[in-house]
């Protein structure tokens, strides 16, 4: 199998799994506990917290581990909305976003606050400008995604909080999901206020991920019980998938520049073999990340060009792996306003660093033979 679905998901790193079991096996007592076992346990869990802490720079206190993306983007947008709404009700968010962070701010509409959408180029990157239009004195939130999931779109992130940093009190979250591992993301690097880190996207486990907040940056909570994770997320903590997801993060980070050039190779060298036929639309920009090549086939439905390949063992998706099954249009290629005739037959490619050149050798010449079979126009 050939599997360019990187993006949906990745296979666990053998390091990972390796110590899942460890810990399931010699620190299975809850954290919590009182007793010398739990007080060990607990001991791992804060060593797993500050290995994080020290990655992404910032204090270990603000590392709250989660069951992954979706729970760590509710958190930041309802728990800093909430925790900061003195300083106004009125929210920005990109067009673009994860439906974790869309339905998220749909439902802070309902609750009383104003939520307006940041646009996006036909390159599906923010418009800086006009977010320059809609910042107010009362924007409270701004939430943008660093790489766009469906097409690797990279945000001009650096640039949106130093304007916001100038001519706001507003708190920033960056979606660093598809991000973490590919390029640098740091509160140093980024300037924001909240990371949102995924686990199974870095070659983790599913189920685990982060919400890291800058120093003196603070959140509340979404549920209330026992108050683990410094009272921003009750319920006993699963240590084994908290050590997992340090030990994930610190691997994707540890191998960043080497793990970026390999997939940067292998997407520069299929983007021009795309090119070639005339039937195909590149969606993904220039200034995109390493691992992601999005591109659509004139006139010729996704899922054709899916199952064409997946009949010779080669795994790729729709834009989105979170929307495919769904087969409803990109909320994303609307915003980019992308061409009817382009519109539904968009395929991602995405990669790891576990993909080799012999499998972009092979794919390319699979890829052909389908393309000669269903003809796009």
């Amino acid at each position: 199998m050939i599997y360019f679905d990187n993006s949906a998901t990745t296979k666990v790193h053998p390091e990972v799994m390796t110590t899942f079991v460890a810990v399931n096996e010699k620190f299975w007592a809850n954290p919590a506990s009182i007793h010398e076992f739990g007080h060990q346990t607990n001991e791992l869990l804060q060593t797993a917290r500050k290995q994080v802490a020290e990655i992404l720079h910032t204090s270990s206190d603000k590392i709250y581990f989660t069951s992954g993306g979706t729970e760590s983007n509710n958190l930041a947008i309802f728990g800093l909305a909430s925790k900061y709404k003195n300083r106004g009700r009125h929210v920005l968010v990109s067009e673009i976003e994860h439906p974790s962070i869309l339905e998220a701010a749909k439902q802070l509409n309902k609750n009383g606050f104003e939520v307006e959408w940041i646009p996006v180029n036909s390159d599906g990157v923010i418009i800086v400008d006009a977010v320059k239009s809609l910042l107010r004195d009362d924007t409270v939130l701004v939430s943008v995604m660093h790489v766009n999931n469906e097409t690797g779109a990279i945000q001009p992130i650096q640039e949106l909080s130093a304007y916001i940093r100038n001519n706001s009190r507003a708190v920033i979250h960056v979606d660093a999901v598809q991000s973490f591992g590919k390029l640098p993301v740091n509160f140093g690097e980024l300037d924001v206020d909240a990371i949102t880190i995924s686990s199974h996207k870095i070659h983790g486990l599913k189920g685990s991920g982060l919400l890291a907040l800058k120093k003196f940056i603070e959140v509340e909570p979404l549920l209330f019980g026992g108050g683990q994770e410094f009272g921003i997320r009750s319920g006993t903590t699963p240590v084994p998938l908290a050590v997992c997801t340090a030990k994930a993060v610190r691997l994707a980070h540890d191998h960043l520049q080497e793990n970026a050039n390999k997939m940067k190779e292998m997407t520069d060298e299929l983007i021009p073999y795309l090119k070639s036929f005339h039937a195909i639309k590149v969606i993904s920009p220039s200034n995109r990340a390493p691992h992601i090549v999005s591109f659509s086939v004139r006139k010729i439905k996704g899922e054709v060009l899916i199952n064409a390949l997946q009949q010779k063992n080669v795994i790729v998706s729709t834009s989105s792996a979170c929307s495919s099954r769904q087969i409803k249009t990109s909320h994303v290629l609307k915003a980019m306003h992308i061409q009817d005739e382009y519109i539904k037959g968009v395929i991602r490619l995405s990669f790891s660093s576990l993909n080799t050149q012999d499998e972009i050798n092979q794919f390319k010449k699979i890829f052909t033979n389908v393309m000669n079979v269903i003809k796009g126009d």
